[in-house]
């Protein structure tokens, strides 16, 4: 951005969905300031995670709860003079209100996909809905995460799987629980390692559920090669996202790229940062999306 360039509008928004009778029915929004029919959407506020901004929007212009699967299409345009980014996911609807028209939102409207692309008003969002359109059916989503900070291997006495985190990874723990609730997980798993389980403890708090230790999931031990760490990890991943349930997986830092590289088939850079992590969508055993979880908006 040039210094005469407005500052860029952040939002964030999807495609809600629930099953129908002729297969899905997709939700659109009239806004009668506009005069348009589009996908619900909203701008991020200060500090807001792009994800949670996405199932917070749609709750607030809907009365729609909605647990994210895939990742969909960014789409980029200038709104009211300045570039606006909008960040899609597909989200699974569980849960619905009773919606009262607002001068936001006047009306809610659940469509099969292909009379949604013809209603609304936008080309970018026909574009967003066909790349819903051509997903296979997800049936089961993962998010994995990397273990907070905890400080340098080396600085602390006692087995490096015994480290704590410290401060700051405390901090991000906390908000990655924020995170893993929006996936409406049913089960918490983590590697053995102390740092692992406890970047789950306020996850753990928060959905009322217990840590279930998984040896899968952690580094190579001593005499281990890392490629059976890996392979470990993956087949775990992929018997998780075949059992349908959404889950919350922390892993560590030499295992996480393996286990994607497999699940993948691709040799990309997966390496993740403390803190950060993935979710993941599956059809069947099959990973069919992995979307790195962003970084907050700007304060």
């Amino acid at each position: 951005m040039t210094d005469d360039e407005p500052a860029r509008i952040r939002a964030a928004g999807g495609v809600a969905w629930r099953p129908a009778a002729t297969g899905v029915e997709v939700c659109l929004v009239h806004r009668p300031r506009y005069g348009d029919w589009s996908l619900p959407k909203g701008k991020l506020d200060p500090g807001e995670h792009p994800l949670r901004a996405a199932v917070r929007e749609i709750a607030e212009e809907t009365d729609v709860q909605a647990v994210p699967q895939v990742r969909l299409p960014t789409v980029h345009y200038r709104s009211e003079g300045r570039p606006k980014s909008v960040d899609h996911w597909s989200m699974r609807a569980v849960a619905a209100g009773g919606f009262q028209p607002d001068t936001e939102v006047d009306e809610v409207r659940w469509l099969p996909v292909d009379a949604a692309v013809r209603l609304v008003s936008y080309p970018h969002d026909a574009e967003v809905l066909a790349a819903f359109a051509a997903l296979p059916p997800v049936t089961g989503t993962v998010l994995l995460v990397r273990h907070a900070h905890a400080g340098k291997r080396g600085t602390s006495t006692g087995r490096d799987t015994g480290r704590p985190l410290d401060e700051q990874g405390w901090a991000q723990a906390h908000a990655l629980a924020e995170l893993v609730a929006l996936v409406r997980p049913v089960r918490l798993l983590s590697a053995s390692a102390r740092r692992c389980v406890q970047t789950l403890h306020p996850a753990a708090a928060l959905l009322d559920l217990p840590i279930e230790v998984v040896g899968d999931f952690d580094e190579p031990a001593p005499g281990q090669q890392p490629e059976e760490c890996a392979l470990a990890g993956a087949a775990r991943l992929a018997e998780l996202g075949a059992a349908g349930d959404p889950v919350a997986v922390c892993s560590q830092g030499k295992v996480i790229p393996g286990m994607l590289e497999r699940l993948t088939g691709r040799s990309d850079d997966f390496t993740t940062a403390k803190g950060g992590g993935w979710l993941l969508a599956f059809t069947g055993d099959r990973l069919l999306a992995a979307d790195r979880l962003q970084g907050r908006a700007p304060c």
